[in-house]
């Protein structure tokens, strides 16, 4: 089994930048094809939205229109570790953000087969 753990999320003024982390522990039993990882987030009443793909050499990503050019994904194979890199924050990026891993490049959450407890990013005006 995999286990994912974030860290990283805390209160943060709109503006400014943040960074969270999801460190990857375990194996993916009887897997052996590559992995896609994923961060989403999931604002209060409203649907979990795929915000960045990364895939498993980290030569790949893939943004939602919302964040594109001001979030930035990344992935430290050595450390099993994946990065958000949050800039420019702004009020609507508030929401509980969770990391992800699958096995096929997609953007739905039901694509996802393990998943982190989730860091809050709240921001403030």
């Amino acid at each position: 089994q995999v286990q994912l753990v974030e860290s990283g999320g805390g209160l943060v003024q709109a503006g400014g930048s943040l960074r969270v982390s999801c460190v990857a522990s375990g194996r993916t039993p009887g897997r052996t094809s590559s992995n896609v990882m994923a961060w989403f987030r999931q604002a209060p009443g409203k649907e979990r939205e795929y915000i960045a793909l990364i895939s498993e050499k980290g030569g790949v990503s893939l943004y939602a229109d919302s964040v594109k050019g001001r979030f930035t994904i990344s992935r430290d194979i050595a450390k099993n570790t994946v990065y958000l890199q949050m800039d420019r924050l702004k009020l609507e990026d508030t929401a509980v953000y969770y990391c992800a891993l699958g096995f096929f490049w997609r953007t739905q959450p039901q694509d996802y087969t393990y998943w982190g407890q989730g860091t809050q990013v709240p921001v403030s005006s």
